[in-house]
């Protein structure tokens, strides 16, 4: 619950920052100053991209969070197959060993999203955040076919 608040707080003061800029880039674009009237126009993009690419995180993030209710609730999360650590850490050789049982699941079953959330869930505890992002997106595309 306490990543849940950290990113919400993120998202608000991301929010902010990008409220704060679009100002300035409007009260530049209005100035008398040509140079600042350029600076101006600049800074307009940078306010427009941050809020597509916030908008996008917060669509990802409910989207998986969705589906992993959604496979919670078909008793399809392997949580109780991977041991902590005594600090309540995902033990990373652990997760490695169990990796190519969901590798596998993919392979013969690509177009169930299932599949593809638990190999996602496999590289989160494997430490692969990058490829986790990707199978998750992955996972939330064939869920809508």
């Amino acid at each position: 619950m306490t990543t849940r608040l950290a990113a919400t707080g993120m998202a608000a003061l991301l929010a902010l920052y990008l409220v704060l800029l679009g100002r300035t880039a409007v009260l530049l674009v209005l100035g008398a100053d040509p140079i600042g009237k350029a600076i101006g126009v600049a800074l307009l993009v940078l306010p427009v991209l941050g809020a597509w690419a916030l908008v996008a995180e917060l669509v990802f993030a409910v989207r998986s969070e969705r589906l992993l209710a959604r496979l919670e609730a078909e008793g399809g999360i392997p949580a109780d197959e991977v041991p902590l650590l005594p600090s309540g850490r995902i033990d990373r050789a652990a997760a490695d060993a169990l990796f190519p049982v969901y590798r596998e699941a993919v392979e013969r079953d690509p177009e169930s999203w299932q599949n593809w959330l638990r190999l996602a869930l496999a590289y989160d505890g494997s430490g692969d955040r990058r490829r986790a992002r990707w199978a998750t997106r992955e996972a939330i595309r064939r869920s809508r076919r």
